[in-house]
């Protein structure tokens, strides 16, 4: 294992060494003085090798690491396997855990399917601990390999920036610090620590493109295209990226004004006068913010709604479960009414996820759902929508608490006298109720200005030095 300082470059089949580590780990800081980190590890040599990195940085500051094994239950030797790395972390006196995806296995996009139940379950149990950082293996070859086949998808800069190093999301970082590490590091790591580990089959399975791909790279080397330079590409796209989105956040807290009922009021001057790379990020984080929705549109649709937003006699039109309408000189991002999702249980005293955009807290004890206030929702409310100045098209699509086809509460903000609930259950049309039984808070995936990308090049390719 390597130790002390130095800038000089380190092959690529040394191991990786605690100082080397922790530079990487140096550009995400800061952490809280005792770190908790959880580690996705798979049983494989990138994420065993990432989770005894960790484990070695975590105690040195006082802290530890939980690592999380997802169980995808869809190879006969998973469980196995499974058992098999909770050995190893007992053997190595770090904690762990085995995450089980029991849900039934959709017959096609199962890779797909496989990938988002894992993120989410990871996820999940991140935030049951009030874990701030969930650590993920990912490395040079893989970003490499991920350049490549969005090349192949004709991918915008977006795409060709490949992965990023930091995801925020809500109460979570991601953190991918080995993606300037290239896999033989990480073998040699292991062996240096002495640990075995297990080799995935499904990865040298002819059936998905990524394997194909990872047989075809000898012969992109022979040309140039190593993964150390098709990494480093996708590091400066992700700068070029980086400087966009910062452009877009800019523009968006100048154009885009955010009500907490969940839909937007655009400045269409504001727009027309950007560029219109910048014009479309700004309109497709709108889209997403209102409609709930975690990916952005297709890029030919949302071209030619730029377009016809710049036109003359735009009427309005919908895109991505929104409507988009004038509104005397601005123009209004709504929820479209038909795309809205249906009704949802709530969980008594807890909060429930509805229809991609709102959290909705109910009262304990009572067998309740949450449903769009419809027509029939906003008769009973019976409010002036003027006051809080809620368009009517998005007061429609606000959610309700239901118990069978009664209206129990209007839980969204701005209405009565800006108070965040009014319950209507056996009273006046209008008339303000008990405060507090319901509540709901507007919280898409992705707002209007998310995070900025952080590019994997500029953090994961840190020279090795003691900190």
């Amino acid at each position: 294992m390597e130790r002390g300082g130095g800038h000089a470059r380190i092959g690529d089949s040394a191991a990786l060494g605690d100082d080397a580590f922790a530079a990487l780990m140096l550009g995400f800081a800061p952490f809280e003085p005792k770190p908790v980190l959880a580690v996705a590890v798979s049983g494989g040599p990138d994420s065993l090798a990432l989770c005894l990195l960790a484990a070695r940085w975590a105690r040195a500051r006082g802290g530890r690491v939980l690592a999380l094994t997802v169980d995808h239950r869809l190879r006969p030797e998973s469980a196995a396997e499974a058992r098999q790395v909770a050995r190893w972390m007992k053997k190595r006196g770090i904690a762990h855990r085995v995450l089980v995806w029991s849900e039934p296995k959709p017959a096609a996009n199962r890779a797909a399917a496989a990938r988002a139940a894992r993120y989410r379950l990871l996820a999940a149990e991140a935030a049951r601990r009030g874990i701030l950082h969930l650590l993920l293996a990912h490395h040079r070859d893989d970003q490499a390999e991920t350049l490549l086949l969005r090349l192949g998808r004709g991918s915008g800069v977006d795409g060709l920036s490949a992965m990023a190093a930091c995801v925020e999301l809500t109460g979570l970082r991601l953190l991918r610090p080995l993606l300037g590490v290239p896999k033989a590091r990480l073998i040699a790591t292991l062996r240096a620590l002495r640990q075995d580990w297990i080799e995935d089959p499904s990865n040298l399975a002819p059936g998905y493109a990524r394997s194909r791909l990872r047989k075809s790279l000898a012969a992109f080397a022979d040309a140039g295209l190593t993964a150390r330079r098709l990494a480093e590409t996708a590091g400066r796209i992700g700068r070029a990226r980086a400087a966009l989105e910062d452009a877009a956040a800019a523009l968006a807290a100048r154009a885009a004004h955010v009500h907490p009922a969940g839909f937007v009021r655009l400045d269409p001057g504001a727009l027309a006068a950007a560029p219109e790379e910048i014009r479309l990020r700004v309109l497709a984080h709108c889209l997403m913010a209102v409609a709930g929705a975690e990916y952005p549109p297709r890029l030919e649709r949302l071209e030619d709604l730029a377009r016809a937003l710049t036109g003359p006699g735009f009427r309005g039109r919908t895109l991505h479960g929104c409507r988009i309408v004038p509104e005397g000189r601005a123009l209004l991002v709504c929820r479209e009414p038909a795309a809205v999702s249906g009704r949802t249980a709530l969980e008594p005293g807890g909060w429930t996820a509805w229809d991609g955009r709102f959290l909705v807290r109910a009262r304990p004890g009572r067998s309740l759902s949450v449903a769009a206030l419809g027509q029939a929702g906003l008769g009973a409310v019976g409010a002036d929508l003027r006051k809080p100045g809620i368009p009517r098209l998005a007061a429609l699509t606000l959610p309700g608490i239901w118990a069978g086809n009664r209206l129990v509460s209007a839980p969204f903000p701005g209405w009565p006298g800006g108070k965040p609930c009014a319950e209507v259950d056996g009273r006046k049309p209008g008339q303000a109720g008990r405060i507090l039984k319901f509540s709901a808070v507007f919280a898409p995936p992705a707002p209007v200005a998310p995070p900025g990308f952080a590019a994997g090049s500029a953090i994961a390719s840190a020279p090795p030095h003691p900190i």
